[in-house]
């Protein structure tokens, strides 16, 4: 399958994708950088591998603009937070995700890992989870709250499973989200472009990684 999107042509397409939001697009933030996290969701070797039966098309073109998001954040001393959807290999956590889905991410799996192009740092939290969504029976929420984080960017894959159920979930806590339409990718542009709609018109300011990292100072406060 031909990506949707590359490297070389997402700034050009997350432009044509904010224009085609832009009437629903109507709650824009500053980013709060004393109170902001990013939570980089399951950009991991399994959705990145194009042999897997979950390959994300959209996920390579998305690599700088994450990494670069992620950058900044650590010059700034701002938390980083990863998450990686696994399973256990016996299954017992699967439910209906094991019905619905071909294949299965298994938890200590080398395809499990984050890409190592946006390998954690010792001491930055990873959540493991089973859903969609980074809040459904994790600790993520615990960890927002001690880190007292008002503002949640959202980046990874897939834009309309895990990210936006994630950013759903965050809204729902009154975290003030922000959703970076070339930091997210899907596995096909409709699908993609539906969940920036979505999230813009009821849950999330959509912008770019750009326009994040620039709100954030180049190094930590002093």
């Amino acid at each position: 399958m031909k990506p949707y999107v590359t490297a070389a042509d997402i700034e050009s397409k997350a432009r044509s994708w904010l224009e085609r939001i832009r009437p629903y697009n109507q709650h824009a933030m500053r980013l709060n950088p004393e109170a902001s996290a990013l939570l980089v969701v399951d950009m991991q070797r399994f959705f990145l591998d194009e042999a897997s039966p979950t390959f994300t098309c959209g996920a390579a073109a998305i690599l700088p603009g994450v990494k670069r998001l992620m950058d900044t954040f650590r010059r700034a001393n701002r938390p980083v937070v990863f998450t990686r959807h696994v399973h256990h290999p016996g299954g017992l956590d699967l439910g209906i995700m094991g019905w619905w889905w071909k294949g299965k991410c298994l938890e200590g799996s080398p395809e499990s890992e984050v890409h190592p192009e946006l390998a954690p740092l010792p001491g930055e939290k990873e959540i493991l989870k089973h859903r969609y969504s980074a809040f459904y029976n994790t600790d993520l929420e615990t960890v927002l709250r001690c880190l007292k984080i008002e503002d949640l960017v959202v980046a990874g894959i897939m834009t309309n499973l895990c990210c936006e159920s994630t950013a759903r979930d965050a809204y729902y806590r009154d975290y003030r989200v922000f959703f970076p339409a070339d930091g997210t990718g899907a596995v096909s542009e409709d699908m993609h472009l539906a969940s920036l709609l979505n999230l813009a018109f009821g849950f999330a300011h959509v912008t770019t990684c750009a326009d994040i990292a620039g709100q954030l100072p180049p190094s930590p406060p002093k």
